[in-house]
């Protein structure tokens, strides 16, 4: 606890000197750029060329992932605003119109559960990104493409769990964001079917799927695991289970750097905006290094190579639990 005490004082000094554009500025003229490209986008699909078509596809499919997992990220962790008012409007926003799943348990699933037990079996282990009976080639590169259908899905089996006013919104903000991006296609970019728009909107919702999948297991799986009675202090439990992966500019954008390249640092303060996180990197990297205390950094391609070979292991079979020896 003295430990994440002086760590929390150390990075508070660097919040508290920032100003709003590097709290919440930066982070939300991505996503009103986001917005900006959206009309350039559909128009683009209304071409006959395939340059200018792909184009519009790869740019729907971006700021798609854009204000649905960057967006919705920061949201539920009211990143975006200091009024919790606002919070909740852009949570319902982001979560729901966006990405067609339901705040409160978005919220609850991630917040309370996954960052309050980072890799402890049972409750925040990523146990839901596991596919046991899928093949590792099939849940890789396969499997991916049916995000986009499968979490409206999920989304309206965990609306038994939540009231009925916010079920009912949730349903009402749900068909609105899918029919919107549906009619947008009929009507701005001319799709002359409704199973062409309906492909085009697959298309664009699945682009960036399997990063989103790999980022998601890469970054917690196959680190080490806890027993709900056996964790450790917070933070040893987030050095040790948790990963950050090298900057990489499409996903930055697109997932944000606290998905990304801060992990370790969101995390440790998940109240913090992408950029914030970027901001204290170095103090917390270099404070952990010099605790004797682990800051676990792998590139994409190796933690792809790994969970191709070891998929059985840390995919289909119940992981280890770690003992914690030595701390």
């Amino acid at each position: 606890e003295a430990l994440m005490g002086e760590l929390s004082e150390l990075v508070q000094k660097v919040v508290k000197s920032s100003s709003w554009w590097e709290r919440h500025g930066v982070d939300i003229s991505i996503l009103t750029c986001s917005f900006l490209l959206l009309p350039a986008g559909f128009l683009c699909l209304r071409s006959a060329q395939a340059i200018p078509f792909l184009v519009g596809v790869l740019t729907l499919g971006v700021v798609h992932h854009t204000l649905t997992v960057k967006g919705s990220h920061l949201a539920s962790h009211n990143a975006l605003t200091e009024s919790k008012s606002w919070g909740k409007v852009w949570a319902i926003f982001f979560i729901e119109l966006c990405s067609a799943f339901t705040a409160e348990q978005a919220t609850y699933n991630h917040v309370k559960i996954h960052h309050g037990y980072t890799n402890v079996i049972g409750l925040g282990d990523s146990s839901t990104w596991k596919v046991p009976f899928l093949n590792r080639y099939i849940y890789m590169f396969i499997a991916p493409l049916a995000v986009p259908i499968i979490t409206p899905l999920v989304a309206l089996d965990l609306l038994r769990n939540v009231e009925w006013k916010a079920a009912l919104r949730t349903l009402c903000c749900m068909f609105l964001g899918l029919y919107c991006h549906y009619w947008l296609l009929l009507h701005v970019s001319g799709f002359q079917s409704p199973w062409s728009a309906l492909l085009c909107m697959l298309l664009t919702r699945s682009l960036l799927a399997h990063p989103y999948i790999h980022v998601n297991i890469f970054q917690h799986i196959g680190l080490p695991m806890f027993a709900a009675d056996r964790k450790p202090k917070r933070i040893h439990l987030m050095s040790l289970g948790v990963l950050n992966l090298p900057r990489n500019a499409l996903l930055d954008w697109s997932f944000g750097h606290s998905l990304i390249s801060c992990h370790v640092e969101h995390h440790l303060f998940p109240g913090l905006s992408d950029n914030m996180c970027l901001k204290i990197k170095p103090i917390v990297s270099q404070y952990l290094k010099q605790k004797k205390l682990p800051y676990n950094e792998d590139t994409y391609t190796s933690r792809l190579w790994l969970f191709l070979r070891r998929y059985e292991e840390l995919m289909v079979h119940a992981p280890p639990i770690t003992e914690l020896v030595g701390i």
